[in-house]
C-alpha cells in the first residue's frame, strides 16, 4: 500500500482543489426547490397569467369537450387521400420552395452587407453597428406573418408579397448572426490582413468572410428550413403556395386533398432537416 492509499484509508488525504467529493454518507446536498426565490416567482407568475389567459378568452369547456370527438374523426377523413387537382397541389409546393429560396437568397446577400456593417470589428462606423443591431432586434421582435400582411395591403395578394415579406425577417436574422460571427473572428487575423495595406472590403473578403465561411454555411441551411416552414404558413394568410391550397381544400371539406398536401409538406420538411444534419455534421458546427 502507497502513502496515497494509506492516507486515503486513514481519511487524511485531501482531494485537489476542483476535483468533486462525495461528502460523508454518500449523500449529495441538492437545494430545495420550495427555498428557491425565483423558482417561487416564476411558478406564481405562470399560475397568474393561465389564470388571466383563462378569464380573458372565455372558454366554452363544454363545447370543446363536446366536439374533441370530431377532431378524431377528421384526422380519419384526412389519411383518406385524395390525387384531386393533385397538379395544383404540386404547383403550389413547387411555389412555396420557391419563395422560400428567394426570400433565402435575397436576404443571405443582405444580410452579409448589414451583418459587416453591424460587426464592431470590421464596420467603419463605431456607432452604426450598435443602431444596426437595434433595428434587428425590432425587426426580429415583429412576428414574420404581421410583415407580410403589411407588405400585402400595398402590393395585393401572391407569391411577390411572401417574398418580400419574409425577407424582411430573414435579412434581420442573417444580420445579427453574422454580425456575431464576424465579431468572432480573431483580432490577430484581421490585422495581418491590415497590416499589408488592405482597404476594408479587402479586409472583409480577405479574412473575416473566409474565417466566418462554415458558420456561414451552417446557419444558411438552418433557415432555409425556417424560411420553408414559414412560407407554407403563410399561405393561408394570402401569400399563396401549399399552405393557400391546404386551406381551400379544408375550407371545402376536401379532407383527402388536404391531408395529401400535409404530407408532401411533411415530406420536404424531413428532407430539409436530413440535410441541414448533414452539413452540420460535415462542417462540426
Amino acid at each position: 500500500m502507497d502513502k496515497t492509499e494509506g492516507a486515503v484509508e486513514a481519511g487524511a488525504y485531501e482531494p485537489r482543489r476542483g476535483t468533486a467529493v462525495a461528502p460523508r454518507g454518500g449523500r449529495i446536498p441538492v437545494a430545495d426547490a420550495r427555498r428557491n426565490l425565483p423558482t417561487k416567482l416564476f411558478v406564481v407568475f405562470s399560475a397568474l397569467l393561465a389564470a388571466l389567459s383563462l378569464a380573458l378568452l372565455k372558454l366554452d369547456w363544454g363545447k370543446i369537450v363536446e366536439r374533441t370527438p370530431k377532431l378524431g374523426r377528421v384526422f380519419r377523413e384526412m389519411t383518406r387521400f385524395s390525387a384531386e387537382k393533385f397538379s395544383l397541389t404540386v404547383a403550389a409546393m413547387a411555389e412555396t420552395v420557391a419563395v422560400s429560396v428567394l426570400s433565402l437568397i435575397y436576404g443571405l446577400l443582405t444580410g452579409l452587407v448589414l451583418g459587416a456593417l453591424a460587426a464592431r470589428n470590421i464596420t467603419p462606423w463605431k456607432p452604426l453597428a450598435g443602431v444596426l443591431k437595434g433595428a434587428f432586434a425590432f425587426i426580429r421582435a415583429v412576428p414574420t406573418a404581421v410583415w407580410v400582411l403589411l407588405v400585402l395591403a400595398s402590393m395585393g395578394f401572391g407569391m411577390a408579397a411572401g417574398v418580400v415579406g419574409l425577407l424582411f425577417h430573414c435579412a434581420a436574422f442573417f444580420g445579427k448572426v453574422f454580425a456575431q460571427i464576424f465579431e468572432e473572428v480573431p483580432e490577430e487575423t484581421i490585422e495581418a490582413v491590415r497590416s499589408t495595406g488592405a482597404g476594408r472590403l479587402q479586409v472583409f473578403f480577405g479574412a473575416a468572410l473566409p474565417a466566418s465561411l462554415s458558420g456561414i454555411i451552417a446557419w444558411t441551411a438552418l433557415r432555409f428550413e425556417t424560411n420553408y416552414v414559414e412560407a407554407a404558413i403563410l399561405g393561408m394568410v394570402g401569400a399563396g403556395g401549399i399552405g393557400y391550397t391546404m386551406t381551400a381544400a379544408m375550407n371545402g371539406y376536401k379532407y383527402g386533398r388536404a391531408g395529401l398536401a400535409v404530407v408532401i409538406v411533411f415530406a420536404f420538411a424531413l428532407m430539409i432537416e436530413l440535410l441541414t444534419t448533414f452539413i452540420k455534421r460535415k462542417l462540426k458546427v
